[in-house]
């Protein structure tokens, strides 16, 4: 991982998109710091377009694409992405699964989240799970004391014994049923909403991250960074960002907006 400050000038005035993950991206200790969140404007005056990716539920989502200085948003890692078109006053809601699907497998879930909850003491289900369409998280370090690794392991594992997909963030382990991840919507996103192909333009896209849920899109985008908190899990990752900020969270995120608008 290159220090950001050596990123080529030439690439980045071809930088059209930046994607960014939110807890421990743009967030630091849970809380959004004011420069984070007015290097989202200033990408936005600039003419990039910043569009977060995202864990976090669908109706935090709704939020997002209503009142942050965002082109759209993805959440639930892949599930579905919302666009807030500001002209017709109309929130474009497409998800990875039909209602009743989503609806069938959270039952599913029920029967997981109670195998965790008994299995692995100290864990909880995430306070933001009434808000979710798709998934469930599990809280090991938001609301609760960090837990260890191996029991977080355990958590992936039992997830993944009953069919569903896991992955780990920060703070919480999220587990779905479905083939889809954040990369697969993100690429609906850019056709569907953008018009484009992603795979033809993504060298011209920053995505920004910290943790193990974001490899898929670190392994894409051949631009992809991450915030120096990414160290804490460098030894679990086979694919990193090529690039790495100085600081943490969104003081780095901070960081890596003004080399690009500057």
């Amino acid at each position: 991982m290159k220090p950001i400050n050596d990123f080529p000038l030439e690439q980045r005035l071809g930088i059209t998109y930046l994607l960014t993950d939110i807890d421990d991206t743009i967030t630091n200790n849970g809380k959004i710091p004011a420069c984070a969140f007015q290097a989202m404007e200033n990408l936005d005056t600039a003419g990039i377009k910043v569009i977060p990716i995202t864990g976090r539920p669908s109706g935090w989502c709704d939020h997002i694409a209503r009142m942050w200085p965002v082109k759209g948003i993805v959440g639930e890692n892949g599930a579905f992405y919302f666009v807030y078109d500001n002209q017709t006053k109309r929130m474009i809601r497409r998800y990875f699964k039909p209602a009743l699907e989503r609806e069938q497998d959270q039952k599913k879930m029920t029967v997981i989240k109670e195998k965790i909850l008994e299995s692995i003491p100290g864990c909880v289900v995430s306070a933001d799970q009434a808000y979710r369409e798709a998934d469930l998280a599990i809280d090991f370090a938001e609301d609760v004391p960090l837990l260890s690794q191996t029991d977080i392991d355990r958590i992936v594992d039992i997830f993944e014994q009953n069919g569903a997909t896991a992955k780990v963030s920060s703070i919480h382990v999220n587990g779905w049923f479905g083939s889809y991840d954040k990369l697969s919507m993100t690429k609906i996103l850019f056709t569907e909403i953008f018009k484009t192909d992603l795979d033809a333009i993504r060298q011209d896209v920053i995505f920004v991250g910290d943790s193990p849920n974001d490899e898929p899109m670190f392994e894409y985008f051949p631009n992809a960074v991450g915030v120096a908190n990414v160290l804490a899990f460098e030894d679990r990752l086979s694919f990193k960002p090529a690039w790495i900020t100085r600081g943490k969270g969104g003081i780095g995120f901070a960081q890596l907006a003004k080399i690009l608008v500057s």
